[in-house]
């Protein structure tokens, strides 16, 4: 076995050891992952129920999407949102605080993998405990959904594509905190944009053509909005597949500026801790 195959061999164990030790602990947490995933429907339902309001109040549809697709959106956009939890920036103050990213600049690997995996390993217990609560929202708002094979198949890549692309693009952001003392600005003004340019917050199709326009200049709208509307819309097999290479893309700029970021802030980190 060459080094090359045997490198890539140790990443696929290393995945796969932390995936499934993340399954097993989180199971052990049932009631409260419950609860975490109950308290994330709260912010979907809202806009759920608000852009329902709406369609009905303008003949049952907004820009030609109905109600039904808009209860899709929402309740598909659950789904994604729950693979879309990663590390968060604001979490690297206390690694440096504690210390803990000392220990981390000892493993074998770049701490990205650490976090990549760890989350990764709570997306199976998540998707357990999702889907009763989208039974019972699918019961409650009638979602119009009746999509491809193919369809299918591209949105269970693209949610994954848009873990990938959230989780390295949340990296280089922490990677801010061990250069200026004034990152938390910039964290906000990028889940700002994030909210507004994704999907998240409103419907692409919903926004003008301007901002649907500086959307596709930003990775936001390929981890949120694409994954969605692979299952819910009707898009081309063309376009499907135009977005997954944007998702590539996206990761393989976000893995780049995640190699960049880290050798600097390297370089500037001062260990401090207990």
């Amino acid at each position: 076995m060459s080094s090359q195959q045997s490198a890539v061999r140790s990443y696929v164990d290393f995945y796969a050891t932390g995936i499934r030790t993340q399954i097993l602990t989180q199971f052990q947490y049932r009631v409260a992952m419950y609860m975490y995933t109950l308290g994330m429907v709260t912010e979907p339902v809202i806009y759920l129920v608000v852009w329902r309001t709406i369609a009905r109040q303008h003949g049952g549809s907004i820009n030609g999407v109905g109600a039904g697709q808009i209860a899709a959106y929402y309740i598909v956009w659950t789904l994604v949102r729950t693979f879309n939890v990663v590390f968060t920036p604001f979490g690297w103050e206390e690694r440096i605080r504690e210390g803990q990213f000392s220990s981390q600049l000892l493993r074998p690997l770049h701490p990205v993998h650490y976090d990549m995996a760890w989350f990764a390993g709570h997306k199976v217990p998540w998707l357990v405990m999702y889907a009763p609560i989208a039974v019972a929202l699918s019961l409650v708002f009638h979602p119009t959904l009746d999509p491809r094979a193919i369809e299918v198949v591209v949105f269970i890549v693209a949610i994954w594509g848009a873990y990938v692309i959230r989780s390295l693009n949340h990296f280089v952001l922490g990677m801010l905190t061990l250069l200026t003392t004034r990152a938390t600005s910039i964290f906000q003004i990028w889940f700002l944009s994030e909210l507004l340019l994704s999907g998240r917050l409103v419907p692409l199709t919903f926004m003008p053509h301007w901002a649907q326009s500086i959307a596709n200049w930003f990775p936001f709208k390929w981890t949120f909005y694409f994954p969605i509307e692979a299952l819910v819309g009707s898009m081309s097999t063309h376009t499907l597949l135009t977005g997954l290479l944007w998702q590539c893309f996206w990761a393989l700029v976000g893995s780049v500026l995640v190699w960049r970021s880290f050798r600097l802030a390297v370089k500037h980190y001062s260990a401090v801790g207990n």
